[in-house]
């Protein structure tokens, strides 16, 4: 009797399915779905208009290597923008050093900055791209300054162009 008892019990566990990560799948694609961007390109074209780690970080939702971006140690006046369409995104006021190994901004230029949520590695974070083109910056964490807003933008230095003031 008992081991009936036991085999049901694991016949109900195992033929259990979950549906948290459908639900989730769902509203993540959905939400993608209806985004309409300004700029919209073939991948064809942004593969002639990139280099290859802009491609892979923009088009790809990739990751450049920590600590390699060129723009990690600017401390110039001026303007981040978009390195696939050139929309503003962040203000160098905006820039500080995390710690992390990326450029990072405790807020972005409003309007030009688009969020949506990403479940790639198993949990949920905010990942930012450009409002214009769709390209993937980085993703947005909790953990800035608490001076400020207390959001660290953690953006991809290949995903930036850096346009000087007085340019």
């Amino acid at each position: 009797m008992l081991k009936k008892i036991i085999f049901t019990v694991c016949v109900i566990l195992v033929g259990c399915k979950g549906n948290t990560q459908n639900k989730t799948k769902a509203k993540v694609s959905d939400t993608k779905k209806a985004i309409a961007y300004k700029v919209v390109k073939t991948d064809q074209e942004w593969r002639k208009e990139l280099t290859d780690i802009q491609y892979y970080i923009l088009r790809k939702a990739g990751t450049e290597t920590a600590g390699t971006s060129i723009l990690l140690e600017n401390k110039k006046k001026g303007t981040y923008v978009c390195a696939a369409c050139s929309t503003e995104l962040f203000k160098s006021d905006y820039k500080y050093d995390s710690g992390s190994g990326w450029p990072s901004f405790d807020r972005e230029i409003v309007g030009n900055v688009a969020f949506d949520v990403d479940y790639k590695i198993g949990y949920k974070r905010t990942e930012e791209h450009c409002a214009t083109c769709g390209g993937h910056l980085g993703h947005v964490f909790d953990d800035g300054p608490s001076g400020t807003t207390g959001k660290r933008h953690c953006v991809n230095g290949a995903a930036l162009k850096f346009i000087p003031t007085d340019q």
